[in-house]
């Protein structure tokens, strides 16, 4: 087997699950990373992104408008050819097509397949990570995210992250990839990265396939 660490993660879960910070200690982590002499990144994306529209907090790959599906399709197939290209490259991924089928599902009440894209991506050796809380631990994440965030008013409704958590679980449960879930209800950012390190190399997920 080559040396050369090439890991493939999707970060998923409702928003309060610190998926960001995971996905930014994960880039750091001597298990996925190696060591370094210098500082240096591995490409983390998302599909949070609002790429789709000229203003904060617009759309994007996660909540398109109909009029949008076909920019959402392509965005989705050039990213996931993009992969292919450079199959010998490591990918963090922080929020991806669960997200997208969770929100379409929830919100313009469309059910989207996906089976496509989970096979090029199992094809390339992703690993799917569901990062999750209790429902009582959202308001501690809550207190802690409302002193530094730019929109407040999106995390007024905890239930709304805790439906969605579970509609997540659900569709999560019908993927094909491996998948891995992480509790951090202890707000614990570098014992999630830990638990999703050691899951990578006991799965041999650090290498290509």
């Amino acid at each position: 087997m080559s040396g050369k660490l090439c890991p493939k993660i999707i970060l998923e879960g409702t928003r309060l699950t610190f998926k960001t910070d995971i996905a930014f200690a994960l880039n750091e982590h001597l298990e996925i990373v190696g060591p370094r002499k210098y500082r240096y990144h591995s490409p983390v994306i998302s599909s949070e992104w609002c790429a789709f529209t000229n203003f904060p907090w617009g759309r994007g790959l996660i909540n398109f408008e109909p009029q949008e599906e076909p920019l959402a399709l392509e965005t989705y197939a050039t990213w996931m050819r993009l992969f292919e290209l450079q199959r010998y490259y490591s990918w963090i991924i922080d929020r991806f097509h669960i997200s997208t089928k969770a929100y379409q599902q929830k919100y313009r009440n469309k059910e989207y397949n996906f089976r496509w894209l989970e096979e090029r991506l199992n094809a390339l050796g992703f690993h799917l990570v569901f990062c999750t809380r209790t429902p009582e631990s959202f308001l501690s994440a809550r207190e802690e995210r409302l002193r530094v965030s730019g929109n407040p008013k999106q995390y007024d409704d905890i239930n709304i992250f805790i439906e969605e958590q579970e509609l997540m679980r659900k569709l999560i449960s019908q993927s094909i990839l491996p998948v891995l879930e992480v509790d951090v209800s202890d707000n614990n950012v570098g014992n999630a990265a830990n638990k999703i390190a050691g899951w990578m190399k006991e799965t041999g997920g650090l290498y290509a396939k």
